[in-house]
């Protein structure tokens, strides 16, 4: 799948809730070393920057692993979770904004061998953001990486989901934000759409 990644303004002119219902049905594409690999993001969850106290940016905390998240948008926000998983967020907003959409799922359409290989499993599951990471070989090296001109890229794949297709609901393992854990800030296309 070859497609003109987006352009800046998609990044800088969405906040995080407009930027994870928009980022639904759009192909992610990472490609080293010659090797690409494609999924349709599926699932995405909004971080909404200082006032929101699920974001690494509340109250406008600025540390060496969040600073990225305080660049203009359009590039990757990729932390180490629990030690293990590579978490990839896509930075939106112009800079000094610290908001951020976490991919949390991909619908795989391109290089599921590869995918296959690096999760070292024979079922291929890319429905959660450690593992979609994984299966599309994203690393913490790839944090702050430009996803217009960089190993990742995000672009329109024509996959269109409507409203009635987008469920909502609280985002997941943010209980600790207390009533902002309840907020519905998790967005993805219904399984049935996919088919």
């Amino acid at each position: 799948m070859h497609t003109a990644p987006l352009p800046p303004s998609f990044y800088t002119e969405r906040n995080a809730i407009q930027a994870a219902r928009d980022l639904l049905g759009l192909a992610l594409t990472t490609e080293f070393d010659g090797v690409r690999t494609t999924g349709i993001i599926t699932e995405t969850e909004a971080y909404m920057g200082a006032g929101d106290r699920a974001s690494h940016a509340y109250g406008g905390r600025r540390t060496a692993r969040n600073e990225v998240m305080y660049a203009d948008g359009g590039v990757a926000y990729v932390y180490l979770c629990y030690g293990i998983h590579h978490l990839f967020n896509v930075v939106v907003q112009k800079r000094d904004v610290p908001q951020a959409v976490l991919i949390r799922a991909i619908h795989p359409i391109e290089g599921k061998d590869v995918m296959l290989e690096r999760r070292g499993t024979k079922q291929l599951t890319t429905g959660g953001p450690g593992t979609l990471t994984q299966a599309l070989g994203i690393h913490t090296i790839h944090n702050g990486e430009d996803l217009g001109n960089g190993h990742i890229r995000i672009a329109d794949a024509g996959v269109k989901a409507p409203a009635r297709h987008i469920v909502t609901g609280p985002r997941i393992g943010v209980d600790y934000a207390g009533e902002d854990a309840l907020l519905p800030y998790r967005y993805r296309i219904a399984p049935s759409h996919l088919r």
